[in-house]
């Protein structure tokens, strides 16, 4: 087996593919997202980076706050069309039939059809080359309960998530195990006499 050298780039697949809203839920717009992640667990943080170019990087950099809202098999028509087309022409909102609500504790809106709502407030802008990143603090995280069990556990797998890979949309595949399986004791099951 030989190796092919690239050039540097951005090949790191399959990542989270997520719409962002922002703007107000009167006047709201929604962006695809797929340059997303976790940065840190306490306090919750999170980033975007997007192009100065776009309609949305001024609706965020203006109001500080944004909503990340995972998506799933229903909504993955609605997240490649919110990619292609500008909010400075439409409202996404209404020409994908998605339901701008308020968030909990941010003005910008969640879009009510995404089973899990992450609102964020802004701590820092980094300018970075082509993409700016929103460095953000999550604030409060929304999410349907169709995906609750009696216990209040959250069946996210339930959901159909869909990351990008490559330029293209995926669901997700067959679990091949938990965190920690790699190390897990097998359990000796006793032998009969």
């Amino acid at each position: 087996m030989g190796k092919a050298i690239w050039k540097p780039g951005t090949v790191l697949y399959p990542v989270p593919v997520v719409m962002v809203s922002c703007g107000t839920e009167e006047k709201g717009n929604i962006i695809t997202v797929a340059w997303t992640g976790t940065i840190n667990s306490d306090p919750a943080m999170t980033y975007v980076s997007i192009r100065p170019s776009r309609h949305s990087f001024e609706l965020i950099q203006s109001s500080g706050e944004f909503v990340i809202n995972l998506v799933t098999k229903d909504l993955a028509y609605a997240c490649d069309f919110c990619g292609v087309k500008s909010g400075r022409d439409m409202d996404k909102f209404k020409e994908m039939n998605l339901t701008p609500k308020k968030g909990e504790k941010v003005n910008a809106p969640i879009i009510y059809e995404s089973p899990v709502n992450i609102e964020c407030k802004v701590k820092d802008i980094i300018p970075l080359g082509t993409h700016h990143m929103f460095l953000a603090e999550v604030v409060s995280v929304s999410v349907s309960d169709e995906y609750l069990d009696e216990t209040g556990k959250f069946h996210f797998n339930d959901t159909q998530p869909v990351c990008y890979s490559h330029g293209a949309y995926f669901t997700l595949g067959e679990q091949l195990g938990t965190f920690g399986y790699s190390v897990k004791k097998l359990k000796k099951t006793k032998k009969k006499k």
